[in-house]
This record gives C-alpha cells, sequence and structure tokens, in this order.
C-alpha cells in the first residue's frame, strides 16, 4: 500500500498538471508542484499530522493543509474531482507519456479531439498532426519513443516501490504464527533497477497463517493463485506478487535459487552437476544416491561448490563465478561505508527544505561532511543570482560552525551548456567549495557534439562530479547520445568523479556503465540529489546500483574520510 505522503504527493501533482491542461494559473500550478515534492518528501506520515502540522510541511500553505486533511478524512478532494470532470480521463493518460506536456495534451484534444493513447498513435501515424503547429516531425517521432517508454514502464515498477511493497509484505508475513524466515528474493534483492514480479520467500513448517497473512494484507486486491507452497496476489498498485514457504531445512537452497539471476544459477547448476551432484530449490543432493549434501544456508551451498558466499547484486554472469573461483570478489561498497552526500538541493531552488532543515538531517545520519548544491543561474526557473548565492554561503559557513562534527560545505550544481560551458566564470567558480556540473537541456544533440560537451565540462578545473551523467529518467527519458569510453577516459585524466544518482527515477550512472568506467580508473560519488530530507535515504538504491557495478569503498569518494576527499577536491583545480 503506498503511503499516505505518497498518495497526496501523486494527487497534487495529477491536480498541477490538470490545471496546466486547463490553462490554470501558473503560480498555483507551481505551487502544488512544489507542494507534491515536500509532501513525497516528508519524514512524517500526513494521515497523523494536524493542520498546523501540515503548515509546517515545506510548500504546505492553509489552503493545500485544508485539502491533505480533506483527502485523509474522504479519500479525495472536491477541488481536484472538479478539475477532473473537465478533462477526459484519456487526456489525462496522455499527460503521462514521455515528452509529451500538459500544453500539447490539451491542444491534441481541443483541435483533433485526441484522448486516448491509442488515438494519438493512429493519429500520428495518418499525419493528422502535421497541421497543428508545434507538432512537426521530430515532434511525432520523439511522441512515438515516448509512447514505447510508457508502455515499457507499464510493466515494470521503480525500484524503491518495490522494495517498500516488498518490506511491508515482508513485515506482514513475519508477524504470521510459525514464520521462522522471511525476506524478499528475485531481481529485488539483487537490486535490478526496475522489477517485474516482486519474489518473497518464507521458511515454515505450517504454510498457512502465512498465506493467510498475505491474503489478507489490505495491500492485495486480487488472489491470482493460492496454494500450499506458493500464493500469488495482486497488488492495489497492480505489482504481482509470489510468496513462497519452504521448509527451514531448505532455506539457503531455497533462497539461492530464487534469487537468481536465471543465467548465475545455470551456472551453479552446470557446477554441481560436474562435481557430481544435483542443485535445485530444495538443496544441493548426490546425484548418484539422491542423499542430501547441505540446504540450511547460502554460504553451504555456495562453499560446497568450491565458492565464496557471493553477493545477490553480483549475481549476474558478469564474473562473480570465476572471481569466487580465484579468490577475488570484492568487498563491495555498502551503505555504512557512505562518509558524505555531494549533491543535493534546498528551497533556493528546486528544493522543498530549507537549508536548516536540511544540513541537520544529513548531521543526524551521521555524515562527515555534506554539501549544498544549488541549481546555477542557466536553468532560469530557478532564479539563482549570484547576490544568492553569496548570502547562502554565508549561512553555510554558520552551519558549519554550528556542527563541529560534519563539514557543510557550499557548492552548486553547474549546467553544462550545449557546447560545454557552465554557468558562473573561473573567478566567481573557485570559491565554491566543489562543484557539480549536469546536463540539464540539449537532450538530442548528436553524439559527438554531445560528447565533445561533456569532455569539455569534464577538462573545467572547477568541476569536480559530473552529475547524473547519461540525463536518464527511468520509463520517461532515454538516456543522451554519448560516446560513454570517451567520457571515461577523460574522466580518468582530468580526476572528475562521476556520480551515481541516487534518485530512483534516474540510478545514473547504471551499473553496466559503471563496470566499464571503473576498468578506465574513473572514480565516483554516491549522491542522494535530495530535494528533501525524506530522500537522504535514497543513498540506498545508489549504493545497491555501485555494488551491481562491482565498486568498493576506495572507488566512491563519498566513502573517503574528509581529509582524502579534500585532496581529491584541490587536485582537480591544480
Amino acid at each position: 500500500m503506498a503511503r499516505p505522503n505518497d498518495e497526496v504527493a501523486e494527487l497534487f501533482q495529477e491536480y498541477a498538471d490538470l490545471l496546466s491542461i486547463t490553462g490554470g494559473d501558473a503560480f498555483k500550478i507551481r505551487s502544488y508542484e512544489k507542494a507534491a515534492r515536500g509532501i513525497g518528501g516528508y519524514h512524517k506520515d500526513v494521515s497523523t499530522l494536524g493542520t498546523s502540522e501540515l503548515r509546517s510541511i515545506p510548500g504546505v500553505g492553509a489552503s493545500i493543509a485544508d485539502k491533505i486533511a480533506e483527502y485523509v478524512a474522504t479519500g479525495t478532494v472536491a477541488a481536484v474531482e472538479r478539475v477532473r470532470q473537465k478533462v477526459p480521463p484519456g487526456v489525462r493518460r496522455l499527460v503521462a507519456i514521455p515528452t509529451l506536456g500538459p500544453k500539447k495534451a490539451a491542444a491534441l484534444y481541443e483541435q483533433l479531439g485526441i484522448s486516448s493513447v491509442e488515438e494519438l498513435e493512429a493519429a500520428i501515424h495518418s499525419e493528422a498532426l502535421r497541421g497543428l503547429k508545434g507538432f512537426g516531425p521530430r515532434t511525432e517521432e520523439n511522441i512515438l519513443h515516448g509512447i514505447r517508454l510508457l508502455r515499457q514502464s507499464g510493466e515494470r515498477v521503480l525500484l524503491d516501490t518495490a522494495l517498500g511493497l516488498a518490506e511491508e509484505i515482508v513485515a506482514a508475513v513475519s508477524a504470521a504464527p510459525g514464520c521462522l524466515r522471511c525476506t524478499h528474493a528475485g531481481s529485488l534483492r539483487r537490486f535490478r533497477e526496475t522489477i517485474g514480479d516482486v519474489d518473497v520467500l518464507a521458511a515454515a513448517e505450517d504454510s498457512g497463517p502465512l498465506m493467510a497473512a498475505l491474503r489478507d494484507s489490505p495491500v492485495v486486491a486480487e488472489i491470482i493463485a493460492a496454494g500450499e507452497k506458493k500464493t500469488s496476489v495482486r497488488t492495489t498498485e497492480g505489482v504481482q506478487v509470489d510468496l513462497r514457504v519452504v521448509p527451514a531445512a531448505a532455506w539457503g537452497a531455497a533462497l539461492q535459487y530464487f534469487t537468481g539471476s536465471q543465467a548465475h544459477n545455470v551456472r551453479t547448476r552446470v557446477m554441481a552437476v560436474r562435481a557430481g551432484l544435483k542443485l535445485s530449490e530444495y538443496g544441493l543432493f548426490d546425484s548418484g544416491t539422491g542423499e542430501l549434501i547441505v540446504s540450511e544456508t547460502e554460504d553451504e551451498v555456495y562453499g560446497r561448490l568450491g565458492l565464496p558466499w557471493i553477493p545477490p547484486t553480483l549475481r549476474e554472469d558478469r564474473g562473480e563465478i570465476e572471481a569466487g573461483l580465484d579468490g577475488t570478489v570484492p568487498r563491495l561498497v555498502t551503505e555504512a561505508d557512505l562518509r558524505g552526500d555531494l549533491h543535493t538541493h534546498t528551497d533556493l531552488t528546486d528544493g522543498v527544505g530549507s537549508l536548516e532543515h536540511m544540513v541537520d538531517a544529513a548531521a543526524a545520519r551521521g555524515l562527515e561532511y555534506y554539501a549544498v548544491t544549488d541549481h546555477a543561474p542557466d536553468m532560469p526557473m530557478q532564479r539563482m543570482t549570484a547576490e544568492k548565492m553569496l548570502a547562502q554561503r554565508e549561512r553555510v559557513r554558520e552551519l558549519d560552525r554550528k556542527h563541529p562534527g560534519m563539514r557543510v560545505l557550499h557548492g552548486t550544481e553547474l549546467n553544462i551548456g550545449p557546447d560545454g560551458d557552465v554557468d558562473w566564470p573561473h573567478a566567481f567558480l573557485r570559491e565554491f567549495d566543489l562543484c557539480v556540473a549536469s546536463v540539464h537541456s540539449h537532450f538530442t544533440q548528436d553524439r559527438a557534439t554531445m560528447t565533445r560537451r561533456l569532455v569539455r565540462a569534464c577538462e573545467n578545473p572547477d568541476v569536480a562530479v559530473i552529475g547524473h551523467p547519461t540525463a536518464r529518467l527511468i520509463g520517461r527519458r532515454e538516456p543522451i547520445d554519448v560516446d560513454l569510453e570517451e567520457l571515461f577516459r577523460a574522466c580518468a585524466r582530468t580526476g572528475t568523479a562521476l556520480e551515481i544518482n541516487a534518485q530512483p527515477d534516474r540510478l545514473d550512472l547504471r551499473d553496466e556503465h559503471i563496470l566499464l568506467a571503473k576498468r578506465f580508473g574513473v572514480r565516483f560519488a554516491i549522491d542522494s540529489d535530495a530535494h528533501a530530507v525524506g530522500h537522504l535515504g535514497f543513498v540506498r538504491y545508489g549504493v545497491g546500483t555501485a555494488q551491481r557495478g562491482w565498486l568498493t569503498a576506495d572507488d566512491v569518494i563519498t566513502a573517503w574520510p574528509w581529509p582524502r576527499l579534500r585532496e581529491f577536491l584541490e587536485a582537480g583545480r591544480s
């Protein structure tokens, strides 16, 4: 079941989109977009808060607080329902298409009567859009690509959604009488960036109470199949969950089997056959006598095959078996290894948390250093100026003194322009503690131009980190077209770190790119890109992605102690 905060955030984002379609006031639209971000990232459950407490949420004023209370009490908001009545459901569905914003969706409906994704696709193929202003061949191509992305994303959910759902179900099943062990498995345990089905594994002698706990869960909308060993349900969010219950003695073999991946399991089964054994979800057996050899723990299963325990995030048949055989499985970076966060935002630009709240929350997490990196002025909608940034710097210095156990750094997220330039000149940038530079526009440049653009940013001595390097948004925007090997060579040559942006809809760099970049000697920064206090915990997804890229703490600059990081930052500017 989605958190009330997430439900309200989604509702207010929809309201903002509906207001855009119907020509609503631009200030009101931005207010609801900002409130949605603030509510989604707020640490307290909004359904438990009174009106005065709701108004303490960043971006929430009296009117919005009243609407939150109305939703909590009734499950709906009258103002949203009134606007919904003005916009056909199909048009609302159009807004979900990547690259197609509310204004274009409204134009399609008003001028051509298009009110569904299917009608839009047919209209493009029949060239019915060609007469509309702003809908040329390139726009049509982008919309068709967006429709494909929409359909693909509908089949899978993002990592954070799947993990939140899995943790809720695991908690419910674990509380059932007779449950001995319970955890999630499958691609979720391997920290894949998107998840199809959620696999949950439990151990018990009597599966009945555990299966009942799943069926009775408030997140369940439909029972697909129910049995003694496996029950499959569909949740209220449309995600299939499969619960398997095994005897405690088979736990290790079952967990190894149902974690996967399929390719990894094929390799381990082949190893078993060559050793005269048979490996299944029930255990490791002597193939001749059928005698059970081991099954209770994963360590035992791997050990009997001549392997160390292999972390789930590596189980993709990308060299982990060979590394296990020759004793070179790395000690992967963990969330506990992280000492800092070098990319975060406040309400000075598009964040919703105040500077003080963000810094206090970072200190509460026990960080050794924390950078505030609000946007620079080349994103006009942020209305940043040099004067605002200098005023923020004074406040950052005060907070640095207030938190003697944590270095508070003043940075900025620069915009990498179409030709590789950044927002401010060197004389201004050198006074920042660090600069992150990211692509925020001109996403469709050709490969050669985009590559030169990013390489030039790497060569800028003021740039320490390239933020979300491929600029993708999972299911909504494809990665930019860049020669990654050339970018990685430039980063290694200039000492510029590449970010692993932990926002669940980015996870950028992705795992395959991390694997390749590491071979070039690139360093990485796992950052939250937090826009609210609640986002600081996103680093867990960045860590999982880093593990899938075989990274150790030594590869990750945000896992380094402050003196070593300071040397790294200073060396890049020399």
